[in-house]
Formats: structure tokens, C-alpha cells, sequence
């Protein structure tokens, strides 16, 4: 829980970054902008936190998962309200980065209302899913259950997102949209594949060391 709360923090601080891969580049089809290929600052790290889900929604449950999610957001509201107070404390005669530090720690609140909506319905939606298809499965079909629930959370996550936070970052046109939106769903999605087998290793060790742990048998999402 503590490892899946930093990330959202860190990620949430990143991802005021706009980053732009093959800039000199200029490649469309359609209404797909294929390069440049845009994103945020935070590409490298968000996902990590949607294979955190998966290990807690597999291992703990739904309801212990929303309980983690519950805590992130606040997290991410105290890190809101920390740097809002921060910025707006008189700076020091010898402090010469007041307009750097506001910049970089600012509050945007269209960027802290994507992050805030696109993390809660996104890993909601990723450890109902996951459970749901448990229901299913049961202790079979693991990968199933990851790549579902994944697809699930981190294409509601990514779409809430960019929806609200393009122009905030600098992204002005629907190719540019567009070009953040899949590239994004996508990037995630391959590293929640990349990632898999370190997953199952996670999750089969919490399976066997955890001493609560139990298949559920009924009512996945309140267990």
C-alpha cells in the first residue's frame, strides 16, 4: 500500500510534464497522429501502479483494494493542499526560485481534477473487473484476469485523463489528443504484458505467505 500510494504521488507530480518522442518527425494517418508520439512525465511510472492493484485486488479482495485506493486519494488531496500552501508562503529574500517552484508545483486544478477522477474510476474499474473475472476462473486463468481488468482501468483511467488534462499540458489538436489517448492506453497495457511474470511471482508468494488468504467462493466485490 505504501509503494502504491508513492507512485500515485510521484506520478501525479511527472505527469505536468509534457514529453514529445521523434519531434522533428511528422506522421499522420487520418486523424491519427502517429509521430511525434506525445505523453506525459509520468509514462515510466504510472502503470506501476495498476499492477499494484492487480496484486491487491488478486490477493486481498475488492473491498481491501478500494479501502488502499480510499487512501491514495487522500494522499494525492494532502499532496494537493501541501504544495497549494507551499507556493503561496512568502518567499525568502535569498530564495531566488519562487517562479520555478510555482511552475513545477503549482496547482493546476484541471490536472489535479484529471488525476484524482482518472485514478479513482480507473482502478475501481480495474480491481472490480479483476475480481469479477475471479469469480469466474477462480485460481485459474491468472493472466486473464490481469490483461482484462487492465484494459478495463487503464482505458477509463487514460481516456478521464486526457480528456480533462490535454490542454494543460500543451496539447492543442485532436491528432495530438488522439496520439496521447492510444499511445498511453497502449503504453500501459504492454507494460502491465512486460511486467506479467514478475506479477505472477509477487502474487503467488503473498498467495503462500499471506495468512488470510482464501479463495472466495461468493460476492467477490464485498468480501
Amino acid at each position: 500500500m505504501a509503494l502504491f500510494t508513492a507512485t500515485l504521488i510521484i506520478s501525479n507530480v511527472c505527469a505536468s510534464k509534457g514529453v514529445e518522442f521523434f519531434g522533428g518527425a511528422s506522421l499522420s494517418v487520418g486523424p491519427f497522429q502517429i509521430l511525434p508520439i506525445g505523453t506525459d512525465g509520468a509514462f515510466f511510472l504510472f502503470p506501476l501502479a495498476y499492477v499494484l492493484g492487480d496484486v491487491l485486488s488478486e490477493v486481498y479482495g475488492f473491498r481491501a483494494t478500494r479501502r488502499a485506493i480510499y487512501y491514495g486519494f487522500g494522499a494525492l488531496l494532502l499532496m494537493v493542499a501541501c504544495f497549494s500552501i507551499a507556493v503561496h508562503l512568502p518567499a525568502a529574500g535569498f530564495y531566488e526560485h519562487q517562479e520555478a517552484f510555482r511552475t513545477v508545483l503549482g496547482v493546476s486544478w484541471r490536472l489535479v481534477l484529471a488525476g484524482l477522477l482518472g485514478y479513482f474510476v480507473g482502478q475501481l474499474l480495474n480491481s472490480a473487473t479483476l475480481v469479477l473475472i475471479k469469480e469466474r476462473t477462480k485460481e485459474k486463468h491468472l493472466w486473464a484476469r490481469l490483461i482484462g481488468s487492465t484494459v478495463v482501468g487503464e482505458f477509463a483511467d487514460t481516456l478521464i485523463f486526457c480528456s480533462i488534462a490535454a490542454g494543460v499540458i500543451g496539447i492543442e489538436t485532436w491528432q495530438q489528443f488522439l496520439n496521447y489517448l492510444i499511445v498511453g492506453f497502449l503504453w500501459k497495457t504492454l507494460v502491465e504484458l512486460l511486467v506479467m511474470p514478475i506479477t505472477y511471482q509477487v502474487i503467488a508468494l503473498l498467495k503462500k505467505k499471506e495468512p488470510t488468504y482464501a479463495p472466495k467462493e461468493s460476492d467477490p466485490l464485498h468480501v
